[in-house]
């Protein structure tokens, strides 16, 4: 009866997590990565994520957690729901501000973005455990809620989807000790649209692609003390080839509504994570977690077109967005207390470095900038095997300007037209969690 309660569960976590149309937002974390994997860390910051001690989601971070998983069937079932506003403000210096009626700031960019994830783990025995987590680990939804703004040339619409099933195995080496190491199948689909003009009105310019590409995680768990907890975890590099079309949607001349086929590509990047979960007494944790992103391999983005022809493709290379981004890194800090068998409180508090420190490699659609963001958290244990988890978070952007040049890259945008504008940007992240034990006694 329990193995199938257990299959019931994978098979609903699944079927929830393929029938949302999630979208990541770009107010998720640094770049274009999507830190709600977890109900349990984000309500500390994601202080420890990394170090066994909490619940499954921690392998999303760190396979060898999977090795603490308790005996039989395990599963966690996530949703975090992120309620953004992102706004790009135009300064002196822009092209065509106060020009043709074009609007000098892009309203709100983000929506309501919803990021489920899903982690299940079998005990196969006292030594290894096998698992499975489905995730969306980067992303990205900017959607100016003005259209015909005056950067409408470099940004009418920033789409990218993940998803990412990662099938691992964990061991315990020796008493204290364990490593894991896992496959990742990503699959990302992408949509980048433009104004091919600076007119009111103007059509849109849109590039889209997909692909699906394979990396691996990796990571080691220790136990020096009885109480004491150490993770350090590593997300390979994906490298992504992406195929799809440069194209005017809705143009009356077919040839340009059908457009171009184009490739791209796109490395998404490796990460480490260290954490320690450090207990104080039976009641009291603290946890920290120090996450470098290598986003400097992400230089720049480059359409090129296989075949020529239409204006879009007059050479070999359609479009180079220039990125030149730096290195992300990420400090946490938080807390844990067990009011009681049935209740556990937590907080924490991070900051977050990102990889556009430059004005001139902050795009318009993807403002990123340096972040701190304070969160709480609770898990109520319902009985032995169900409990539930709720976290809240809100994080301020800690200012930063965007002065970017877009190129003449077809022959119906002839001139350079520059973008100076202030990036205002906050969200309330809000989630919970399910999670079930299913081994017995």
């Amino acid at each position: 009866m329990r193995k199938l309660i257990a299959l019931r569960v994978c098979g609903l976590a699944i079927s929830v997590f393929s029938s949302v149309d999630f979208v990541a937002s770009a107010a998720n974390a640094g770049g274009l990565a999507v830190r709600e994997q977890s109900t349990e860390f984000q309500g500390l910051s994601f202080a420890g994520d990394a170090a066994a001690g909490g619940g499954l989601s921690g392998m999303f971070w760190n396979p060898a957690v999977a090795a603490y998983a308790p005996k039989g069937f395990s599963a966690e079932v996530d949703g975090a729901a992120v309620f953004g506003n992102l706004e790009i403000k135009a300064l002196p210096g822009t092209t065509g501000l106060g020009v043709n009626g074009l609007s000098p700031d892009t309203g709100n960019m983000e929506r309501l973005a919803l990021v489920p994830s899903a982690y299940l783990a079998y005990r196969l025995s006292p030594e290894a455990v096998i698992a499975l987590s489905i995730n969306s680990p980067f992303g990205l939804n900017t959607d100016p809620a003005n259209r015909d703004w005056v950067g409408q040339t470099h940004n009418r619409l920033s789409r990218i989807k993940t998803s990412d099933v990662s099938p691992s195995i964990a061991f315990r080496l020796m008493p204290g000790l364990s490593i894991g190491a896992g496959v990742q199948i990503d699959h990302i689909e992408s949509t980048f649209q433009n104004a091919i003009s600076q007119a009111l009105g103007a059509p849109d310019i849109s590039v889209t692609g997909d692909d699906t590409a394979v990396g691996y995680t990796a990571g080691l768990n220790w136990n020096p003390a009885p109480q004491t907890s150490v993770g350090l975890g590593y997300r390979s590099e994906i490298s992504h080839k992406l195929k799809g079309t440069i194209s005017i949607p809705g143009s009356p001349n077919p040839a340009f509504a059908a457009g171009n086929p184009i490739a791209t590509d796109v490395t998404l990047p490796d990460m480490i994570t260290l954490s320690v979960r450090q207990g104080i007494n039976d009641r009291l944790r603290v946890m920290g977690t120090v996450e470098w992103t290598h986003w400097s391999d992400l230089q720049k983005l480059q359409v090129d077109c296989p075949s020529l022809g239409l204006p879009f493709c007059t050479n070999q290379v359609a479009n180079v967005v220039p990125l030149h981004w730096v290195d992300g890194w990420m400090f946490a800090l938080g807390g844990e207390y067990d009011v009681s068998r049935q209740l556990k409180l937590r907080s924490g508090i991070a900051y977050e470095l990102s990889p556009m420190q430059d004005p001139k490699n902050r795009t318009t659609g993807i403002p990123d900038q340096n972040r701190l963001s304070l969160s709480g958290g609770s898990t109520f244990a319902i009985n032995d095997m169900i409990s539930v988890d709720l976290a809240y978070s809100h994080f301020w952007g800690l200012g930063g300007i965007t002065d970017r040049n877009k190129p003449p890259t077809l022959p119906l945008v002839p001139f350079f037209v520059r973008i100076v504008g202030d990036v205002d940007e906050s969200a309330d992240i809000v989630s919970a969690s399910l999670k079930l034990k299913l081994g017995g006694p």
